[in-house]
């Protein structure tokens, strides 16, 4: 099997050991625990709330939607009490608004949840609808709403599923032990998936550090015709849509384009199984499999918490913290945001939580630019990183677009190479979001 990759990247320390050889595990809420829903948990539109205070709420109700089309809705998580809403810091770093539920402990279900749906006869229409109505998003990450993504323009012929099972960020191994441990629903994902685009294949793309998932899914997919893994090398960000695509089919995203626009679309692992508790069930998406992992913490692993579940009572119900975190991050080292609050809800793009120890935070001094030329070297996406890094000191806007930089990847690979320790990748991403904002407003 020729293993597969991209141009340039890095290969930074992986740090996986911990976690990659430990089962899933589910954390349940505590009756009496307050969950918190923001109501902005996808790439889109936000929702609105659709409960009251007072109301009484099921496990796997809607308590939010939206009637835009690139939206998702929310579920809770737990039956209980709507107790109220205020405004709440998601560990994307957005402050938004959200509803306030009190767990019962009863887990009384919504009536609309179902043992089984022979997803064979549905049309392509009815499967996306379950998608959509089960809040499923983009669970690498991004948020994207999933039934956006399987529904491309007509006229953009989808030939291959890319399945990013690549898990290149260091720490992080949720994906990898989904692989392992619920491999069947990773496939019916898969199947259901094929079900919308019949001329699709599949391609199921894992990093080499990963044998025994590799030999795992090549075995379970023996007889799958539509279906093939592929062995990749590990490299960063391996894992970014553009670089996968590159480096399974050797075709390039055009500049602003999607995926679509050459034939291909990418799920991630845990939005597959997402995709098949919604089409085959019924089932919302009201849990995250969640890396926790890092010097301070005294049980690492991979756990499966109910979304609106905050760090502290998450972090409490797998034994604490063995000593006081030097820096606690949401999501992986690379692309992760900092944290500086435990009292953050678990939502539906969380990937990890990390709480390093002071031998594992390594702080530097930004120093001038030595004009090394590393971070070019290094680009993923084939940028010059440090003059977009000046554009942005200097506020020269115009100057920032005509240089490519909406077409950075937020990897954070030129940071992490820069001898000066430039606040390169900050700047750069604070900038492409300010600019995305504006765009979404119309400025």
């Amino acid at each position: 099997m020729r293993k597969l990759t991209f141009k340039n990247g890095i290969h930074p320390e992986e740090s996986k050991v911990s976690t990659s050889a430990l089962p899933l595990e589910t954390i349940l809420p505590k009756a009496g625990l307050e969950m918190v829903y923001p109501l902005v948990q996808n790439t889109g539109a936000p929702c609105k709330p659709i409960v009251q205070i007072g109301d009484e709420v099921c496990l796997g109700q809607k308590i939010a939607d939206s009637e835009a089309f690139v939206s998702s809705p929310v579920h809770s998580s737990v039956s209980g009490i709507v107790k109220g809403m205020r405004k709440a810091l998601t560990p994307t770093g957005v402050i938004a608004d959200a509803i306030v539920i009190e767990n019962d402990g009863k887990n009384i279900k919504w009536d609309t949840l179902k043992s089984y749906n022979d997803y064979t006869l549905l049309s392509k229409e009815e499967i996306i609808k379950k998608i959509r109505e089960a809040g499923v998003v983009g669970l690498g990450g991004a948020g994207f709403p999933t039934h956006v993504k399987l529904s491309p323009p007509p006229d953009k012929k989808i030939d291959t599923v890319i399945i990013n099972a690549s898990e290149c960020e260091p720490y992080l191994t949720s994906d990898h032990r989904a692989l392992l441990d619920e491999t069947e629903r990773v496939l019916e994902g898969i199947r259901v998936v094929l079900r919308i685009f019949p001329d699709a294949k599949a391609l199921i793309a894992i990093e080499d550090n990963k044998p025994d998932a590799i030999e795992k899914l090549t075995h379970a997919t023996k007889n799958e015709n539509s279906m093939e893994v592929k062995s990749l090398v590990t490299k960063y960000p391996q894992g970014s849509e553009k670089q996968l695509i590159y480096s399974c089919l050797k075709r390039e995203v055009p500049s602003g384009g999607l995926p679509a626009d050459i034939g291909a679309l990418v799920v991630n692992v845990d939005t597959l199984i997402a995709i098949e508790r919604a089409v085959l069930r019924d089932r919302p998406l009201i849990r995250k499999i969640v890396t926790l992992d890092g010097g301070a913490v005294k049980n690492p692993g991979n756990y499966r918490v109910r979304i609106g579940m905050s760090y502290r009572d998450f972090l409490e119900a797998v034994g604490g913290l063995k000593s006081e975190p030097a820096k606690m991050i949401s999501g992986g080292p690379m692309m992760g945001v900092s944290m500086f609050s435990l009292d953050v809800p678990v939502i539906k793009v969380s990937s990890a939580f990390l709480c390093l120890t002071a031998d594992e935070v390594k702080t530097y001094t930004e120093r001038n630019c030595i004009r090394c030329g590393k971070c070019v070297s290094h680009c993923p996406m084939g940028l010059l990183p440090y003059t977009l890094n000046q554009n942005v000191v200097h506020g020269e806007m115009d100057e920032f677009l005509k240089n490519n930089g909406m077409d950075c990847v937020e990897c954070g690979s030129c940071s992490y190479v820069c001898p000066s320790k430039r606040h390169i990748a900050q700047s750069i991403r604070s900038t492409r979001r300010h600019r995305l904002e504006q765009m979404r407003r119309g400025k």
